[in-house]
């Protein structure tokens, strides 16, 4: 190892000595040479290897003596040479707008000298800068314009920055199939080259789009090429490194791996402070101790890593502390601070896809070359000859403006011949129109009579069922009612017996009150009678007026009510909410035992008032919550043989979705439910 490291050196010292040789001996030869073009030519070799070496300072001394030399000659090739050197510097110090300029200027000069391969390096170089500054879909095309003219004449360093320009523009505009295309091409040209920076950046951005698009065994293929590469030399990149392949493993449910590169990467990152990957490892290591069951840890990681992201403001790795917290306190039955991290999940989430590119905007075609990307026409009439032009010059600028106007000439025919042939085509088209629409008229006509049968149908089915579920289930109550006061008639009761006998009575009653509402509130929706009414109206009196209804149910019951309501609005049909709230309210009711409790709250998230109705009671088998909001009655036995219709929840899915809301249930078996209600707080648009 020491010997190859020596070498290394050596070769190095050998490399310096022979540059700093080579420019000495350009600058000898450039002293003695005649101020003509070729003392241009040998000033520009000079400042090319003074840029190599990014001696800026004395490169630019050069360039200014090399342009006034080129224009004292009148040497385009010389000034436009120089030009783009100039540009080169101007980027490389982050002077933009100079930069920008320089490289305008050359490529008008190379265009002028039709020197294709002069116009695809400053095309690359204005490709970078676009990239840079965050102009993806600009500078992917300036990149992708480049590319032909230098592999052509095989500039395998220029090349291979023109691919790794675009893979970079494809990476950020999320086209990760590009984008892996052209950072492949830019690793083979880097191996190539021995570019060991361009090698270890190619195979960390190809491991990150395979793991965007799930293919996780080749992410890790690439992370763990990229340790090779690295070694055990640099800290800094294998601390970034090392937590993402541990996350990689952790896709696959491989622990020990995962935890072997995730630990390994705490302890670096932790050394070298570096909080962006301590953020990445311990959100991972949180996401594995999860997995694992071991909570607090979890906890302990995860609120570590939301802390780090916080400060450093890392808007994805706080993302994803949010879910994991989500996801960890969901599986600690902690719904209602589960609830919250969903919240600030789904509120950063919305955020941060706000502040993304317009993707609507890249479309297939700008992910490739178009030859006419560049809008701003260069005008003839602006380009200007540098003074002391000798007559060719000013030949060659007036057939360039000849040449200019023909094609404007053309271009006016053209558009002439389009436009006459437009009209006849619209004309020819005219009739075939009015045929199509005729036919779409019968076919509108033919629709709108199956739809008339097939709703007649449907309301038989539900006549059908109506009479179906009475016959069966509203004949259970009334027959326990009706046999009550035949007794009472003939006298058979006591009083004793008749005081016991009223809780029971009052419960049958109730029970065939509910079905009752709910029949015939579910035949009205389901032939389609029923129209909502909406307004604004305050949430928690409608939770204070429902639970007047179950105070007696909930105290026979030995059932503990908390009210964590708050005076908020909502945007609906009020009295298709409160159907809604007795439902669920009921429902609760019934399904918890002497002990449990019933917890109501409402809450605002994204502009929608979002209510939740929570119990303690025996919760819902994972095969049962497919069926609870079915149109077919799906039922359950309460906790004391209550009965029902299986209608409820059926009824409240179509009211919620007739007020534009949603409602969905979370539950787990021998430990409760919760159902939510999201409606909106104004009328939608």
């Amino acid at each position: 190892m020491g010997k190859i490291i020596t070498l290394i050196l050596l070769l190095s010292v050998f490399f310096g000595f022979s540059q700093t040789k080579e420019i000495d001996s350009l600058s000898i030869e450039l002293a003695f040479q005649e101020s003509d073009t070729s003392k241009v030519e040998t000033s520009l070799k000079l400042i090319k290897r003074l840029y190599d070496i990014k001696d800026y300072d004395r490169a630019l001394k050069y360039i200014i003596e090399s342009e006034k030399l080129s224009i004292s000659e009148n040497y385009t090739r010389g000034i436009a040479k120089v030009t783009y050197y100039k540009s080169l510097i101007y980027a490389s110090k982050n002077d933009y707008i100079n930069a920008v300029t320089g490289y305008a200027k050359a490529k008008t000069l190379f265009s002028q000298l039709k020197d294709t391969l002069g116009i695809a390096k400053v095309n690359n170089s204005i490709g970078l800068i676009e990239i840079d500054r965050g102009n993806y879909v600009k500078g992917l095309q300036y990149s992708l314009a480049a590319i032909d003219e230098l592999d052509k004449h095989h500039l395998y360093i220029e090349l291979s920055s023109a691919y790794n320009n675009a893979a970079r523009a494809y990476y950020k505009m999320n086209a990760f199939d590009k984008g892996i295309e052209y950072y492949l091409k830019a690793l083979q040209l880097q191996k190539r080259l021995r570019n060991k920076d361009g090698i270890i950046e190619s195979n960390s951005r190809l491991a990150e789009m395979y793991s965007f698009q799930k293919e996780y065994r080749k992410s890790i293929e690439y992370y763990e090429t990229v340790l090779e590469n690295v070694g055990d030399s640099n800290d800094s990149i294998r601390g970034n490194i090392l937590p993402k392949l541990g996350g990689e493993y952790l896709k696959f449910n491989d622990y020990d791996t995962a935890a072997k590169y995730l630990l390994q990467g705490l302890r670096l990152n932790r050394k070298s402070n570096n909080k962006l990957g301590l953020t990445i490892a311990l959100n991972n290591l949180g996401e594995l101790n999860l997995n694992q069951g071991k909570f607090i840890t979890a906890e302990d990681q995860l609120m570590e890593a939301g802390a780090l992201a916080k400060s450093i403001d890392d808007k994805p790795g706080l993302l994803r502390h949010y879910k994991l917290m989500k996801a960890l306190d969901s599986t600690r039955n902690k719904f209602e601070a589960a609830f919250l991290w969903q919240r600030k999940y789904y509120d950063l989430k919305d955020s941060l896809e706000k502040k993304d590119i317009d993707k609507d905007s890249i479309t297939n075609a700008s992910l490739e070359l178009n030859p006419d990307f560049e809008t701003n026409i260069v005008n003839p009439d602006s380009i200007k000859i540098p003074k002391g032009g000798d007559l060719e010059s000013k030949e060659k600028y007036n057939r360039f403006k000849l040449i200019f106007y023909a094609l404007l000439a053309a271009l006016a025919i053209v558009s002439t011949f389009l436009v006459l042939i437009f009209l006849k085509r619209n004309n020819s088209i005219k009739y075939t129109q009015e045929l199509e629409e005729k036919n779409i008229k019968i076919e509108l006509q033919n629709k709108a009579f199956q739809e008339q049968t097939e709703h007649l149908e449907n309301v038989n089915n539900v006549k059908d069922k109506l009479f179906s579920i009475v016959s069966h289930d509203l004949k259970d109550s009334l027959s326990s009612i009706n046999g009550f006061i035949d007794l009472l008639k003939d006298g058979s009761l006591t009083r004793e017996e008749f005081d016991n006998l009223i809780p029971e009575l009052s419960e049958n009653a109730n029970n065939a009150s509910l079905l009752l509402f709910n029949l015939l509130n579910w035949s009205k929706s389901q032939m389609q009678s029923l129209e909502p009414n909406p307004s604004l109206f305050d949430v928690q009196e409608v939770f204070e007026d429902k639970i007047k209804l179950i105070e007696q149910r909930l105290e026979s019951k030995g059932i503990d009510l908390i009210d964590h309501s708050l005076r908020d609005f909502a945007y609906a049909d009020k009295s298709m909410f409160e159907i809604v709230i007795q439902n669920l309210l009921a429902n609760a009711t019934k399904f918890c035992k002497k002990g449990d409790s019933i917890t109501i709250s409402n809450h605002i998230s994204n502009g929608s008032c979002i209510i939740s109705v929570a119990d303690t009671g025996v919760g819902i088998s994972k095969e049962n919550i497919d069926k609870l909001f079915k149109s077919n009655s799906f039922s359950t036995i309460g906790t004391k043989n209550e009965k029902g219709t299986g209608l409820g929840l059926s009824i409240c899915k179509e009211l919620v979705e007739l007020n534009h809301g949603k409602i969905w249930v979370e539950s787990n078996l021998n430990v409760g439910s919760t159902f939510y209600v999201q409606l909106p707080k104004s009328k939608p648009v």
